[in-house]
């Protein structure tokens, strides 16, 4: 699979820069996960928060993605770490899945490594997307 274009604010560029800096000083997450994260940022087109497109997943959007593999719907608020919790749905953008998604559009199929092997994911919805709700600083 090709891989797709993805889109990054600037804002949440700074951000995750900062996140996976500090994560690996701290050396308490998968230094793979943090690779992971900084390859993906790393070709991601950068662009303006009010311009970024309304159906792309930023931190903080809410997303429903579909597991293609064992067709089932879930649905997530893409976070910070420091704000992860599974168990509500919150997703961290360090997890596989989270970084997985990052800067990915609706109807996007994502096919990635997560400890269990390979999923496909697909964005079925963007139900809240910060920068589109004119929320540019959450």
């Amino acid at each position: 699979m090709k891989p797709r274009r993805l889109f990054v604010t600037a804002f949440d560029k700074d951000r995750l820069d900062e996140v996976i800096a500090l994560a690996r000083e701290i050396g308490e997450h998968d230094p793979q996960d943090l690779n992971d994260l900084a390859e993906e940022l790393a070709r991601a087109k950068v662009v303006e928060s009010a311009k970024i497109p309304a159906d792309v997943v930023t931190l903080n959007a809410q997303v429903v993605l579909r597991d293609l593999d064992r067709d089932v719907e879930k649905h997530y608020r893409l976070v910070l770490p420091a704000e992860a919790d599974i168990a509500s749905g919150a997703l961290s953008v360090l997890a596989p899945v989270g970084t997985a998604i990052l800067g990915y559009r609706e109807g996007d199929v994502v096919e990635w490594r997560v400890p269990s092997g390979i999923r496909h994911l697909r964005i079925e919805k963007v139900l809240y997307q910060p920068e589109a709700a004119g929320h540019y600083q959450v």
